[in-house]
């Protein structure tokens, strides 16, 4: 009687296509656990006259920390991501700290979707194809919308930046339409954080906390919800054409 296929074991070659993502989940778990209140607000409270000392004497190696803390931050999923973006406002004001923390995040969000297709997801999608039934068309549907999916996830801050970083990776998006979704789809919640982050020297006057609900107030949210309605549009109008 012929025996069942015997799947073979991952060469070396696999392995170390894998060990950047693994790399990346397992400084994810451990930083969850040690960096949890070291990369605070409360941190960034303690250090502020530090910060603001080292950028005054030194403003072209403060910008170039600043930006390797924030693709560290964002590439092994640490926590910190919201107050790396309220420092990036607080030592470098709304101009040009929103466009450090945009180079920042996105070039973090890069490096793991890169991580993330090399690893597991250009096998995935490979899979995927292959497979058809309902698995293939969700694979076919995504890619078919891809601009508009790629921008709702960074627009509506409803899929967490680590996940809105895996997906694309996973079903097949190319490195282009990534990347430029991402650097564009993050400047507006940028923007927003980064002017909360730019007045955090009158809320460290107060000895309070910055209110982070701003996001979800109607001049914030409404915009946000105008240019997602924009991304979704081409999907919708698709949608309406095959109803027809």
């Amino acid at each position: 009687m012929q025996g069942a296929p015997v799947t073979p074991a991952p060469s070396s070659s696999t392995w170390l296509r894998r060990l950047p993502i693994l790399v990346i989940l397992g400084a994810a778990l451990v930083g969850a656990v040690v960096l949890r209140d070291d990369l605070s607000f409360e941190a960034l409270a303690r250090h502020r006259d530090e910060l603001l000392a080292y950028r005054d004497a030194h403003y072209l190696w403060s910008v170039l920390v600043f930006l390797a803390a924030y693709v560290a931050i964002v590439g092994l999923s640490l926590p910190g991501g919201t107050i790396a973006t309220l420092t990036g406002g607080f030592l470098f004001g709304l101009f040009p700290g929103v466009l450090y923390n945009v180079l920042g995040a996105g070039t973090g969000a890069v490096l793991i979707f890169l991580a993330a297709r090399s690893g597991f997801g250009e096998a995935l999608s490979r899979k995927l194809e292959g497979a058809g039934g309902r698995a293939a068309r969700l694979q076919s549907s995504l890619r078919e919308n891809e601009w508009s999916v790629l921008f709702l996830m960074r627009l509506v801050p409803l899929v967490p930046f680590f996940i809105a970083n895996l997906i694309p990776a996973l079903v097949g998006t190319s490195l282009w339409r990534f990347a430029v979704s991402t650097f564009l789809g993050i400047i507006p919640g940028a923007l927003v954080f980064t002017s909360v982050g730019a007045g955090l020297g009158e809320v460290f006057a107060r000895d309070e906390a910055p209110d982070l609900g701003v996001l979800f107030t109607p001049p914030v949210l409404l915009p946000l919800l105008g240019l997602a309605a924009l991304a979704a549009l081409p999907m919708l109008l698709r949608a309406v054409r095959r109803m027809r």
